[in-house]
C-alpha cells in the first residue's frame, strides 16, 4: 500500500475529511471531525510506512500480542490506539484495510446518536 492508495480509500468513506491539524508532516483522516487514521508522511518518506488507528480495547490487546508491527502509538492513548508499521508488511493488505474500516466504525459508534445518523450508514 502506498499513500495514494491509502488516501484515496480513506476519502471514499462518507464524510470523511483530510487535514493537516497538528503539522505538516502528519495527515489525518476524519469522519465528521473525528480522527479516524493519522498517517506521518515524514515516515512514509523515509520508507517505514506506518498508520495509527483507533481500535477496540480487546481487540488492541490481541492485535499487539499476534503482530509485531502492531504496537502502541505516539500521542494517542494506547488502550485505543494502535500503530501499524505498513513497511514490516507483517499484514496483510487486506487485514490493514479492515483494521482502516474497524477505525471508522469505532469512531463512528463513539458519536452522539443524532451525529450518527447523519450519515445514514
Amino acid at each position: 500500500m502506498n499513500i495514494e492508495e491509502l488516501r484515496n480509500y480513506c476519502l471514499k468513506k462518507k464524510a470523511t475529511t483530510e487535514e493537516f491539524p497538528f503539522d505538516k508532516h502528519t495527515l489525518v483522516f476524519k469522519v465528521l471531525g473525528k480522527m479516524f487514521v493519522i498517517a506521518p508522511l515524514d515516515k512514509w518518506d523515509k520508507g517505514e510506512a506506518s498508520i495509527t488507528l483507533k481500535c477496540d480495547p480487546e481487540y488492541t490487546i490481541q492485535l499487539r500480542e499476534q503482530y509485531e508491527s502492531v504496537y502502541p502509538g505516539p500521542y494517542v492513548s494506547n488502550k485505543h490506539w494502535n500503530t501499524i508499521a505498513i513497511y514490516k508488511s507483517e499484514l496483510s493488505p487486506k487485514l490493514i484495510l479492515e483494521l482502516m474500516d474497524h477505525s471508522y466504525e469505532m469512531v463512528i459508534k463513539a458519536m452522539p446518536k443524532k451525529l450518527r445518523d447523519t450519515l445514514e450508514l
